[in-house]
């Protein structure tokens, strides 16, 4: 896991990057029992940490792909309070992880495939966007959505093909 952290730069924009390394991770739950979804914190250029839903092989129904990189980024920073940082999710968060990067006060969420997309493959989503989210809870997280978008769905495609488990 840990050379998924280490990022060296290219002439890249650093946001395709980062979303690149959310993708890769997220390519970890194609084929097994988890499910196509990944997710990647930085702060400044540094990556703090990566993580992919393990709710099927953790028995675990919060285990998602941003719940696992906040654990991870917390525990590397030693704090809860993450601001200044963005976090690259493959899909819109659902409302339990925007609720916790609003909590984390991480301030930038950059997504690909919409809520609606994975609630079409038969995934049992809220239809609360983070749009909603933000306004109904005046929440200051910056949202940048549908960027690298067929990236991103390209991961769905590639999870509904390998006929993967819904939860």
């Amino acid at each position: 896991m840990k050379n998924l952290c280490e990022i060296k730069n290219n002439k890249k924009n650093s946001d395709v990057r980062y979303m690149e390394l959310a993708i890769k991770i997220a390519e970890k739950g194609i084929g097994t029992v988890d499910s196509p979804f990944g997710a990647c914190i930085i702060k400044g250029n540094d990556v703090l940490a990566v993580g992919h839903s393990t709710v099927l092989s953790n028995n675990n129904a919060t285990r998602h792909a941003e719940m696992n990189a906040i654990a991870a980024a917390s525990k590397k920073l030693k704090t809860f309070d993450l601001s200044g940082c963005t976090i690259y999710s493959t899909t819109e968060p659902c409302p339990m992880c925007f609720s916790a990067i609003h909590w984390a006060r991480i301030s930038k969420i950059v997504w690909g495939t919409n809520i609606s997309d994975v609630k079409a493959l038969g995934f049992s989503e809220l239809t609360v966007s983070n749009k909603q989210m933000k306004k109904l809870g005046k929440s200051k997280v910056k949202i940048t959505s549908d960027f690298m978008r067929n990236e991103c769905l390209d991961l769905l495609k590639k999870w509904k093909k390998g006929k993967g488990k819904i939860y």
